[in-house]
């Protein structure tokens, strides 16, 4: 896949997003990839320039946007009912497909040896750059910027949950239970982030095969980690 190049990508980009960035480094920012980002060095940190940070922020916000319009979409739903459907759609897999069908993965910068080799189609990089440019959103033009993205991109995922998904992780566990096959095992892989914010990231295994994913919940992060494996599995 060949990239637009410079101001080509950051225009490509805004026109995706819907926004045309007062900052434009912060785009720049969300769209580089760790292998494009510049080397560690004089202290900087491991990943400095990249769109990690951007990301780390624009999880949050796209998991606040969703809870926010699935509350008003469904006004008769309880968690137990909410929290699959967000779980679902601010899923790795869900998240990557929007990415890609958006056309993100073109405006990525990524080194060169990791574009030949595929990187931009990764859905943990796409994933990872549509929650950073969300990020920038943010930042760049506040809540209501990343809504209008979001409720716009997201549109046909919400609509077509036409009733709450199964517990994603009742629906692994039925899996194994069919096959004859240990239970699910899940295990807390890192928790950062201030008291009243934490951030999980759960692995979950199943004869061999893992999934993960990431909340601000170690509930909200298994369930994500079930509907990885849950798509890996098809």
């Amino acid at each position: 896949m060949t990239a637009p190049a410079g101001a080509d990508r950051l225009e490509a980009a805004e026109t995706i997003l819907g926004h045309r960035f007062l900052r434009p480094a912060l785009l720049r920012e969300a769209l580089t990839h760790r292998s494009a980002a510049h080397r560690a060095a004089s202290g900087r940190p491991a990943g400095a320039g990249s769109n990690e940070r951007l990301e780390f922020v624009g999880d949050r916000v796209l998991g606040l946007l969703i809870a926010e319009w699935l509350a008003e979409r469904f006004p008769e739903e309880q968690e137990g009912e909410l929290g699959p459907r967000l779980a679902r759609l601010v899923s790795q897999p869900v998240v990557a497909a929007l990415a890609e069908a958006a056309g993100l993965a073109r405006a990525l910068d990524v080194a060169p040896g990791e574009a030949r080799a595929g990187v931009r189609r990764r859905a943990t990089v796409l994933a990872d750059a549509l929650e950073a440019a969300i990020g920038a959103l943010y930042f760049d033009g506040g809540l209501e910027a990343a809504r209008d993205f979001v409720r716009r991109i997201w549109g046909a995922e919400i609509e077509g949950q036409l009733a709450p998904p199964k517990n994603p992780k009742s629906a692994l566990q039925e899996w194994a239970h069919g096959r004859g096959l240990p239970l699910p095992r899940y295990e807390v892989v890192r928790r950062d982030g201030p008291p009243h914010a934490p951030h999980f990231l759960v692995s979950v295994e199943v004869d061999g095969r893992s999934g993960t994913g990431a909340a601000g919940t170690k509930r909200g992060a298994e369930e994500a980690a079930a509907i990885d494996l849950l798509a890996r599995l098809g």
